[in-house]
């Protein structure tokens, strides 16, 4: 394998290597091309310098590998690499390409010289049968796209207002890498190369899709209303006066299948004054704003603000909190986080630069009585780290490279 133009994930790698030789299958999760094939490559790279390992690397996305096509085809394969005289890796990218997979891994996932990392780009093969034949004995580790400090340095950027731009229109697909990020038009072709992919392979084959006008016209219905509460009733509202006439159940299913490939994530609303989640109005974030950005199509001048709301809902789920919309009264705060004991609150905007402006942004926050951190995040210029009634405000392109301010 070339590695000469390998850039390493550091956080994805140190919680591989935390969970690797524990009995448990690690299976790694997110849409396509966000870079669970640059994880996978860097595990193969280092294992295949150990000098007691045994590496056998499957990548389902290369032609090489279309005989394995059966979980039978796999076993076969698999038996006769083997060594057991070394510790085994058995590492498959894109492993729901391969037919009843999870009957060929249960030949080999409590062996004690087999560690199998697998990657999938569809959350169903979480809750297919690989939950029952593996016994619950299965790790997850969710990959996400460059954040913007890997962004920088993928790129080889400067932190500044054009590689922010750039972060902005163009999301954070490692694959633009070969590209570059200075021809608008060949960024657009791969794009729409990455979300032909996800909807032919990851939704409509997948899920057997049969209204596929209806399917395109609910994601772009989806990019263009980021943050705002949604309900099978009001797409279907919305569907009826654009003379598209579509039944809740096929809404839910579809919205469904959009969220498994990961090219979107819906986002439950939880009560805060009651502690408890409510079961309607969603609000959707996609797993990357350059493709939702192509979906949409025209500037991101009229969209920033669904665009930073994205993003920031992104970083939180990078740093490992469990994200809600919160709902206290008739107030919404747009994000509540949670990470075990920690909960913070948090409002994301794109310019404060009027008073009532400021008043919604940190007097929805204002109510909370707790004793919890609220935050807003904005690009609002020269409003820099700083705290009003106990709310604390972080510039936008501080807190995609540092998290949060505790103060």
């Amino acid at each position: 394998m070339d590695t000469m133009d390998l850039i390493s994930r550091p956080n994805y790698y140190s919680k591989l290597e935390k969970m690797l030789g524990k009995g448990v299958l690690i299976v790694l999760t997110g849409q396509r091309r966000v870079g669970k094939s640059y994880v996978m490559k860097e595990l193969v790279a280092r294992k295949q310098a150990e000098a007691g390992a045994n590496v056998i690397y499957i990548d389902k996305e290369k032609t090489a590998f279309d005989t394995i096509a059966t979980y039978k085809d796999l076993v076969a394969y698999v038996d006769e690499r083997l060594d057991k005289s070394k510790h085994n890796y058995l590492l498959i990218d894109e492993v729901q390409e391969i037919t009843e997979f999870e009957r060929g891994l249960r030949n080999y996932y409590n062996e004690p010289y087999i560690d199998i990392v697998v990657t999938g780009s569809n959350s169903d093969i979480l809750s297919s049968d690989l939950g029952t034949m593996l016994s619950g004995r299965y790790i997850e580790v969710f990959i996400q796209g460059l954040s913007y400090p890997e962004f920088l340095e993928f790129h080889g950027l400067e932190d500044g207002e054009s590689a922010m731009n750039k972060y902005i229109n163009y999301g954070g697909l490692p694959g633009l890498r070969p590209f570059g990020l200075d021809n608008p038009e060949t960024i657009n072709d791969y794009l729409q190369g990455v979300y032909n992919t996800i909807l032919v392979k990851d939704i409509i084959r997948r899920k057997k899709v049969r209204n596929v006008p209806f399917l395109e016209n609910l994601i772009r219905f989806i990019a263009d209303n980021i943050g705002k509460p949604m309900s099978a009733t009001s797409i279907q509202n919305y569907m009826t006066s654009n003379e598209s006439e579509v039944s809740k159940n096929l809404i839910l299913k579809y919205m469904k299948a959009v969220t498994e490939a990961y090219l979107a994530s819906a986002v439950s609303r939880y009560n805060i004054h009651g502690k408890k989640l409510l079961e309607t109005n969603d609000k959707f974030y996609f797993g990357d704003v350059g493709i939702r950005n192509f979906i949409v199509g025209g500037r991101r001048a009229n969209d920033i603000e669904k665009i930073v709301e994205n993003l920031v809902y992104q970083q939180m789920v990078r740093l490992g909190y469990e994200v809600k919309v919160g709902q206290l009264y008739s107030t919404e705060i747009d994000f509540v986080g949670t990470k075990g004991n920690e909960v913070v609150y948090v409002q994301a905007a794109y310019l404060i630069t009027e008073e009532k402006t400021f008043n919604r942004e940190f007097g929805n926050l204002m109510p909370i009585k707790d004793n919890y951190p609220k935050y807003v995040i904005s690009m609002t210029p020269y409003m820099d780290s700083s705290k009003w009634e106990g709310i604390i405000h972080i510039p936008f392109a501080d807190f995609l490279k540092n998290g949060f301010i505790k103060k």
